[in-house]
């Protein structure tokens, strides 16, 4: 997503302002979406929400999938334009900001996309006031990011919730599209089984926890991915129609009538001169 992510300083961006990003054409290869559990219920109604393994931080964590395959995204129109009506992730809108740990603990530094091309001497928001007090644009920036940070604390908690009782199992998936199918894998969703299966005191801390409706949500979510295969095949249909179509021939002339076929004038005898 991001090509230069550098910290928000004064002395960098106190002359620098930025343009608000229109569309979501840098999302455009993106199959999949990080997700806060508080978005699971406003995300199901149109992605299937389900969880990868990120070995890296030895934890699960949730994901929205925009596609049926790797490096598409289904969500948008070739202008960047998303899906109308659909809900945004809101690690996608926050671009072309984000958060990055410092060596303090639990202190984050608030960083822009320097090669976004959104910032400009000229045109858009700025940063900073003349005596260099931050704008009302950059804390407001301050505050989603420490939201989707927020959100993104309690999101592993659930996470690792689930993979401590054994909640998770592996989805294998093949889906037909316009009659070729296509493999789904490498992800992870809730085994309804054992969770049907919990007793009394883990169900009773899962709703203390909150975690009940996110869970009930990426579960309802599943059946999205029928959404995601139309989407698909209108995006072949759509191809295909616009390919060109190779010039008409020429209508061949009719042949000219059999030469034999036609009468003959009858040639004029000419008398013989007697000698």
């Amino acid at each position: 997503m991001f090509e230069r992510l550098v910290a928000v300083s004064r002395e960098q961006h106190g002359h620098l302002r930025v343009r608000p990003a229109i569309g979501f054409g840098f999302s455009r290869n993106f199959h999949l979406a990080s997700l806060a559990m508080q978005e699971f219920v406003r995300a199901s109604a149109f992605y299937p929400i389900v969880f990868l393994d990120d070995r890296e931080r030895e934890a699960f964590r949730p994901v929205a999938l925009l596609g049926v395959e790797s490096g598409e995204n289904l969500c948008i129109d070739p202008d960047g334009v998303w899906l109308k009506g659909a809900y945004i992730p809101g690690i996608l809108r926050r671009y072309p900001f984000a958060l990055a740990d410092t060596e303090r603990t639990d202190e984050y530094a608030v960083c822009v996309d320097a090669g976004s091309g959104l910032l400009d001497e000229h045109e858009g928001l700025p940063l900073f006031n003349a005596d260099s007090a931050p704008t009302e644009t950059l804390e407001n920036v301050k505050r989603f990011l420490g939201e989707l940070q927020q959100m993104d604390t309690l999101t592993r908690q659930f996470s690792a919730f689930l993979a401590r009782h054994n909640l998770l199992r592996p989805l294998n998936l093949r889906v037909q599209v316009a009659g070729s199918a296509r493999d789904i894998a490498g992800s992870y969703v809730i085994n309804e089984e054992r969770f049907d299966a919990l007793n009394d005191a883990v169900f009773l801390e899962m709703r203390s926890l909150r975690y009940l409706q996110p869970i009930y949500a990426h579960l309802s979510s599943l059946p999205q991915i029928d959404r995601l295969v139309r989407l698909k095949e209108g995006r072949l249909t759509a191809a295909s129609s616009s390919e060109p179509t190779p010039a008409a021939l020429p209508a061949a002339e009719p042949p000219p009538p059999d030469a034999a076929a036609a009468p003959r004038p009858r040639a004029r005898r000419r008398a013989a001169a007697k000698s």
